[in-house]
C-alpha cells in the first residue's frame, strides 16, 4: 500500500509492540516502522557468547554493570524498540526495569548476519547516533573484526578492531582472538 505526501504516516509506538507476535523472529520498532530478522545463526550466537562472556567476566562479576543479552527490548523511545545482540549498562545507569531496559545504555553490541549487514551497519547506527548512545560495536564475524563506534561531538568515530577492543568506562577488554576461533 502506498501512501501521498499529503497522508499521514502512521508510526507503531512501543503500545504496539507489545503485540507482535511471539513467533521466533526479531521484531523491532525503529522512527515507528516495523522491522522483522530471523533468529541468529548458530555462528552468530557462538560469537555473541564469547563477547558476553568476556564482557560479563570483567563488568558484572567486578560488580561495575549489567551485561545483557538478547532478546531483550531497549526502548530508547515510543517509536524506537529494539532488540541489540549486547547491551551494557553501568551500575550508576538506572534504566533498567523489570521488563526492559528504558533508556540510554553505556554500550550496544551488534553481530552481523548476511541478511542483515545494511541494516546494522547504516540504519541502526544512526539510530543509536541520534540517542547519544556513547558506543556501538558492531561485530563482523566474516572479516574477524569490529567497527568500534565512539560518539564524539554527537557523531560515531570509527575505528576498526581485529586483535582487541577495550571499553574504557571499565577497562574492560575483549580478546578478539578468542572470540573467532
Amino acid at each position: 500500500m502506498s501512501t501521498s505526501h499529503n497522508e499521514p504516516v502512521t508510526k507503531i509506538t512501543y503500545s504496539d509492540y507489545l503485540l507482535f507476535p511471539s513467533d521466533g523472529m526479531r521484531h523491532e520498532i525503529i522512527h515507528g516502522r516495523h522491522y522483522m530478522n530471523p533468529a541468529p545463526s548458530p555462528r552468530h550466537q557462538t560469537v555473541s557468547r564469547r563477547i558476553q562472556f568476556q564482557l560479563y567476566e570483567q563488568i558484572e562479576k567486578a560488580g561495575l554493570g549489567e551485561v545483557f543479552d538478547a532478546p531483550i527490548d531497549l526502548l530508547l523511545s515510543d517509536t524506537d524498540v529494539v532488540q541489540p545482540d549486547l547491551v551494557i549498562v553501568l551500575r550508576e545507569n538506572d534504566i533498567v526495569t523489570p521488563t526492559m531496559i528504558q533508556g540510554i545504555p553505556e554500550l550496544v553490541v551488534e553481530i552481523l548476519s548476511p541478511s542483515n549487514s545494511s541494516y546494522d551497519r547504516e540504519l541502526k547506527k544512526r539510530l543509536y547516533e541520534q540517542h547519544g548512545i556513547p558506543e556501538y560495536w558492531i561485530v563482523d564475524h566474516e572479516r574477524q573484526a569490529v567497527d568500534q563506534n565512539r560518539l564524539e561531538n554527537q557523531q560515531y568515530t570509527t575505528t576498526v578492531q581485529t586483535d582487541e577492543i577495550k571499553f574504557d568506562p571499565c577497562d574492560a577488554t575483549v580478546n578478539l582472538k578468542e572470540v573467532w576461533k
